[in-house]
């Protein structure tokens, strides 16, 4: 008799947007289409239906009693680091008999930097690389850490494919934001710029990265600015997704903490070392103004000890 393979839990964000929030369903329905052997459920963590601990419910109603959980997230900050660690430690109370696995973040994965490449030939339809200054725009976050993987993926985008240059901004918590980010590469001298947003699906913080884009290239029309799209569930993605899977199954977790907020000392975040988690919403988004929790404590977030 063949096991099971322990299902597959996706862990979202969160949006008001109901555009992005079903991209988002829509594409776990896409990633249980091409994994019919497969339970697959997703839930977000805050703001959107369904809520994590019913996508839980529903595994164990079809009779899953194993799980890896991904977090569909590009960068391990609070919420990959915390919330959903936490989570899922309480739905494991709620469903005694269920253990599952977690595993690591999407990026920056040579996959998702081809899905960035090409979003950017989309929009350039023909300009010179050489001509052209990305502006690569993340989230945000009070964790350096997690601000610091955006650079690394602006850097590889910019390592072999010719660009002129490749920057970073974020569109909340952390600086530059989009227009001091064009500020700055205007005065590096780029005449030709594109804003790149490092999001995987629509929502309202990619809309406000372009609206606050279209503001700044209507004050200087001495600088051609173009925004390309968001990632979008592309074939890599879901790829990407069943590879961060299988190694949740396997164990394999090769999570970097050596500058992890939560367990090093940083300069300026020093409070936040081995804080207990505390549930939180990210202020910046949606246009909610919860407070911004600050313990978050690695309930296992970076370590294949978490395997229950």
């Amino acid at each position: 008799m063949t096991t099971q393979p322990p299902a597959l839990l996706i862990a979202g964000h969160g949006t008001r947007d109901e555009a992005g929030a079903e991209a988002f369903r829509d594409f776990v329905k896409e990633l249980g289409r091409r994994n019919p052997e497969l339970p697959v459920a997703g839930g977000f963590i805050e703001l959107s239906p369904p809520p994590l601990g019913e996508a839980v419910t529903e595994l164990v109603e079809r009779g899953v009693r194993r799980f890896a959980a991904v977090p569909l997230m590009l960068v391990s900050a609070g919420h990959a680091k915390g919330d959903i660690p936490a989570a899922l430690a309480r739905e494991k109370e709620r469903h005694p008999g269920v253990t599952y696995t977690y595993g690591r973040p999407l990026g920056p994965h040579p996959a998702l930097l081809r899905v960035l490449e090409r979003r950017l030939d989309e929009t350039l339809a023909g300009t010179p690389r050489e001509d052209v200054t990305v502006l690569l725009v993340g989230r945000g976050s009070t964790d350096p850490d997690a601000n610091a993987e955006v650079c690394k993926a602006a850097r590889l985008l910019w390592e072999g494919r010719g660009y002129a240059g490749v920057e970073t901004a974020f569109v909340s918590l952390a600086a530059p934001d989009v227009p001091s980010g064009l500020d700055r590469v205007a005065r590096l001298g780029a005449r030709r710029v594109v804003v790149l947003p490092y999001f995987l699906f629509t929502g309202i913080l990619p809309d406000r990265v372009r609206r606050q884009t279209e503001e700044w290239a209507a004050a200087h029309p001495e600088v051609e600015v173009r925004s390309a799209d968001v990632i979008g569930p592309e074939p890599e993605l879901l790829d990407l997704v069943m590879e961060r899977y299988a190694e949740a199954v396997d164990g394999d977790l090769r999570m970097n903490c050596d500058s992890c907020v939560y367990r090093i000392a940083l300069p300026g975040f020093e409070d936040k070392v081995g804080l207990p988690q505390q549930p939180h919403f990210h202020p910046d988004d949606d246009g909610h103004d919860h407070g911004h929790g600050h313990g978050h404590h690695h309930h296992g977030g970076h370590s294949p000890s978490h395997a229950h």
